[in-house]
């Protein structure tokens, strides 16, 4: 998958698409890949890097929502528990399945979520990830070590899904090419276009050339996130907004504060959401926070009181308490919710989906989550063939495996969220020893990932390897820019690019890795 054929192919193409997907995140990817793999001509737009946004700014989770079974929407768990298992089926080199440990300090605690539990067992079925039981206080201790014991009674153990979520939209980037589609990311849809007031295609700019596409396709679909309203506001200029931003913020420790391998979640915070502190990458993440926002930002930047209320609570349950010294990265993500009451609050409202379609004939589809990223993009294109008048095919996406699918991926090592590619970045190594190094002593990062990327997964700057492609930013943000001066020089040998560029790409990444350090 290379930038420069995926243009080339761009410009072979004359006649319009069937679909056109504005973004690149989660929901775009899907589709891309739904549409693709049903055999429409399918063409996606992305304005900046794949997954640039909200979805690589996660929780890191597959999950059913053990939340939602508290708000009786019973319709959502089920439909995410099932995607769960088919995410888990067709990745697995990406998605695994985590223990996770709800501590009990009061005695109603043990059957009131033992309960719940059961029944979220009880809906996975066959695609559960495994059975939850009651813990007693010292096999509760065994599993988190670093529990806080005071009051402890015991616990519950559940399971549910990990998975890294920038990884995966590459090897989604990866799929949809392998289905016919191109995936095109840095080209900017600057207008829609229309014929007798229908939509029929878009205005595109290339962010690298300049050079702008005037490109006509039967259904545009706009799939942008926490950026929607924009892109129908394009469509329609008189049109309300239907997103209603919220920002979840997450920080990332050293394993000590949580050793082993099961995670914890807190099933009510002060502002009613749920905490996970999480294992990741030899890593922990603890989040998340829940507070609106008035406007979508692409680098939305971690508040100090959302800080402080992670650190407040990781304090209330974690024998080690964790201070800002020791958060190695904060992040923060823009959850796309769809408003359905002006008055509601952010973490009360659900994350189901919706799919609308404007006058013009615009399709957008807002809302939902990673876990259900696959059935919002069937319904979508199930709708939009509708509204198109194009030849009805069935959806074959329940079974398509994504690319680097491995079942056996663990024994890859550092490289088993590659999958299959991870043959070919040994390769690489292998022909260039210098490749084999690592970028940074302390990080799991090799030069010949920085190689892949560019050369087959579309990275097209320092900060697309450091924050998307190998994590680093996340993992270690003061780290990550001590690696960027090699990123930097390793990319220029591969784009062309000379020492002014280079030295740009090092002062700009050190300047977005200060927004990862918590002030």
């Amino acid at each position: 998958m290379n930038r420069a054929d995926m243009l080339a192919a761009l410009e072979r193409h004359t006649d319009p698409w069937d679909f056109i997907v504005i973004g690149g995140g989660a929901t775009g990817l899907g589709v891309a890949i739904e549409a693709s793999s049903r055999g429409y001509a399918t063409l996606l737009l992305e304005q900046s890097d794949f997954a640039k946004g909200t979805s690589s700014r996660s929780t890191k989770l597959v999950h059913g929502g053990v939340r939602y079974l508290k708000q009786g929407n019973l319709t959502l768990v089920l439909e995410a528990l099932k995607e769960r298992g088919l995410l888990y089926q067709n990745a697995p080199h990406l998605v695994r399945n985590l223990p996770f440990v709800v501590p009990t300090y009061d005695w109603w605690e043990g059957p009131f979520y033992g309960v719940g539990l059961k029944l979220y067992d009880t809906m996975a079925g066959r695609q559960g990830f495994g059975h939850s039981r009651r813990l007693t206080r010292s096999e509760t201790r065994e599993m988190i070590p670093t529990i806080e014991m005071e009051g402890l009674r015991g616990g519950i153990v559940y399971h549910d899904g990990q998975f890294d979520d920038a990884r995966l939209a590459v090897h989604m980037a990866w799929t949809a090419a392998e289905q016919g589609a191109i995936p095109l990311n840095y080209l900017r849809v600057t207008g829609i276009r229309k014929s007798g007031g229908t939509v029929r295609g878009v205005t595109a700019v290339d962010e690298e050339s300049g050079r702008v596409y005037e490109l006509e396709g039967t259904v545009v679909i706009n799939a942008t996130g926490p950026f929607s309203d924009a892109v129908r506001q394009m469509d329609d200029p008189q049109s309300s907004r239907m997103i209603k931003p919220s920002q979840g913020v997450h920080i990332v420790l050293r394993r000590a504060f949580l050793p082993g391998s099961s995670a914890v979640m807190v099933p009510h915070t002060a502002d009613g959401r749920v905490l996970f502190a999480i294992p990741w990458h030899d890593r922990v993440v603890v989040g998340t926070t829940d507070t609106t926002i008035d406007e979508a930002s692409l680098e939305p930047v971690p508040l100090h009181e959302e800080v402080d209320f992670i650190l407040e609570h990781a304090a209330r349950y974690l024998t080690r308490d964790p201070s800002r010294s020791d958060i190695l990265s904060a992040y923060a993500g823009v959850r796309p919710l769809v408003s359905l009451d002006g008055d509601q609050g952010t973490a009360s409202i659900s994350r189901d989906h919706t799919v609308s379609i404007s006058r013009s004939g615009l399709v957008t589809v807002a809302g939902g989550k990673w876990t259900t990223y696959r059935r919002m993009a069937e319904d979508t294109v199930d709708q939009a063939v509708i509204l198109a008048e194009l030849p009805e095919r069935p959806s074959v996406t329940r079974h398509l495996h994504i690319h680097g699918y491995d079942a056996q991926a663990d024994d890859l090592g550092s490289l088993a969220v590659y999958g299959t590619d991870a043959a070919s970045i040994r390769e690489l190594a292998s022909r260039e020893p210098e490749l084999s190094e690592r970028i940074h002593p302390e990080m799991p990062a090799l030069r010949a990932e920085v190689v892949w990327a560019a050369r087959s997964e579309m990275a097209r700057t320092v900060e697309d390897v450091l924050a998307r492609r190998t994590r680093s930013l996340l993992l270690d943000a003061r780290a990550s820019v001590e690696m960027a001066p090699t990123v930097a020089q390793l990319l220029a040998r591969e784009l062309g690019k000379d020492r002014s560029w280079q030295e740009a790409q090092v002062q700009a990444y050190a300047s977005l890795a200060q927004r990862y350090l918590p002030r």
